[in-house]
C-alpha cells in the first residue's frame, strides 16, 4: 500500500509540474517588431501589446488577434465599370494602406481587406461613371486623387490609412481599341506627312538660298574677270601704243603689217565676202610708194591716166583680195631683191634704218 501511495504522489507531482510549466509557457509572450497583439481578459478587450516581452494571466488572458502594422499592398481583380458614354471598361487598381489602430481594425470591421476592396469598387464606379472614355483614359491622376480621398475618409474609423491608390490598367472594349489604334495611326501618318512637308520646304529654301548665293558669287566672279580682262587689254593697248611711238613706225611698216594680216584673213573657207577698211587703200598707196611703184609724184587729180590705172588696180584688188595679196607679196619680194642687189653693188649691206635716217 505504501508503494501505491508513493506512485500516486509522484504522478500528481509530475502532473502539477507539467501544468505549471505549460501555464508559464503560455503566460510568457514575445511580440515581434511591426506587430501588435490584442489581448482579451475573460472575453473582453484588455490591452494591445507592442513589440517586446509580455506576461499573460494563465487561463484568464487570451490573444485575440495579431495585426501587421506594416504598409500593405493589395491588388484587386479587374472591375467592370461603365462610363458616361455607355462603354464598359475593365480597371485594375492597387491600394497601399497601413493599419494605424489595431483595436479599430479588429473590432470595428470583421475583415478590413474585404471592406477596402468593396469600397474601392463602388467608389471607382461612381467616379468613372461621370466621365467619358477619353476622360477616363487621360485622367488617371484625377481618378487616383478622388479615390484616395474617399477611401481615406471611409476607412479612418477602421483604423486604416490609405496612402496611395494606383490604376494599373484601363482596358476598353476590343472594338474601341481597334478604332483608337486606327485613329492613332492616322494621327501619326498626318504628323509624319507634316514633318516630311516641312523637311521638303526647308530643303527647297536652303537649295534656293544656295543657288542664289552661287549665282551672286558667279556673277561677281564674271564681273571681276571682265574687269581684269578689260584692264589687261587696256594695258596691252597702251604698251603697244607706247611701243609704236617709241619705235617711230612710219606708214611703210604699218602697211606691211596690213599685208601680213591678209593671209590670216584669207585662211577661212567660208569667207565669201570681205570688208576692207578705208585705210586699206591708203596702205596700198603707201606700199606702192615705198616699193617705188608710184609712176609719178604728181597727184592723181593731175594725171587722169595714172588715176585710171590705179583705180583699175584697186578695183581688181577689191574684186579678188587673194590676188591683190599675192601681187603685194611679189612686189615686196622684188623690192627686197632690188635692195639686196643695190647693197651688194655698193659693197655694203642694205640697212633700212640707215635709209630711214637719210
Amino acid at each position: 500500500m505504501d508503494d501505491v501511495g508513493t506512485i500516486i504522489l509522484w504522478v500528481a507531482i509530475a502532473v502539477l509540474a507539467i501544468f505549471v510549466i505549460t501555464a508559464i509557457a503560455r503566460a510568457v509572450i514575445v511580440v515581434q517588431q511591426t506587430q501588435a497583439y490584442l489581448v482579451e481578459r475573460l472575453g473582453r478587450y484588455h490591452t494591445t501589446m507592442d513589440a517586446g516581452l509580455h506576461l499573460l494571466v494563465p487561463f484568464i488572458d487570451k490573444v485575440r488577434a495579431k495585426v501587421d502594422l506594416r504598409e500593405m499592398v493589395y491588388s484587386f481583380p479587374p472591375q467592370s465599370v461603365i462610363t458616361s458614354d455607355n462603354l464598359v471598361v475593365d480597371i485594375d487598381s492597387v491600394i497601399y494602406f497601413q493599419v494605424t489602430d489595431p483595436k479599430s481594425a479588429v473590432y470595428e470591421i470583421a475583415n478590413y481587406i474585404t471592406g477596402v476592396e468593396q469600397l474601392t469598387t463602388t467608389t471607382l464606379r461612381n467616379i468613372v461613371g461621370t466621365m467619358d472614355l477619353e476622360q477616363t483614359l487621360t485622367s488617371r491622376d484625377q481618378i487616383n486623387g478622388q479615390l484616395r480621398g474617399v477611401l481615406d475618409d471611409a476607412t479612418g474609423k477602421w483604423g486604416i490609412r490609405v496612402n496611395r491608390v494606383e490604376l494599373k490598367a484601363i482596358e476598353p472594349p476590343v472594338s474601341i481599341k481597334d478604332s483608337m489604334e486606327k485613329q492613332m495611326r492616322a494621327e501619326r501618318d498626318r504628323r509624319a506627312a507634316i514633318l516630311t512637308a516641312e523637311g521638303f520646304k526647308q530643303s527647297a529654301i536652303l537649295t534656293a538660298e544656295g543657288e542664289k548665293q552661287s549665282a551672286i558669287l558667279r556673277a561677281e566672279g564674271n564681273a571681276q574677270s571682265r574687269i581684269l580682262e578689260a584692264e589687261g587689254e587696256a594695258r596691252a593697248i597702251l604698251q603697244v601704243f607706247d611701243a609704236i611711238h617709241e619705235g617711230d613706225a612710219d606708214s611703210k611698216l604699218l602697211s606691211y603689217q596690213y599685208l601680213q594680216m591678209l593671209p590670216e584673213i584669207a585662211k577661212g573657207t567660208n569667207n565669201q565676202m570681205w570688208f576692207v577698211p578705208t585705210e586699206f587703200t591708203g596702205a596700198l598707196k603707201a606700199v606702192s610708194a615705198g616699193f617705188g611703184l608710184d609712176e609719178s609724184p604728181e597727184p592723181l587729180e593731175r594725171d587722169p591716166e595714172r588715176a585710171r590705172r590705179a583705180g583699175s588696180r584697186i578695183t581688181s584688188a577689191l574684186a579678188d583680195p587673194r590676188a591683190a595679196l599675192e601681187e603685194a607679196r611679189r612686189q615686196a619680194e622684188g623690192f627686197s631683191a632690188e635692195a639686196t642687189e643695190a647693197g651688194s653693188g655698193s659693197g655694203k649691206p642694205f640697212d633700212p634704218d640707215a635709209e630711214k635716217g637719210q
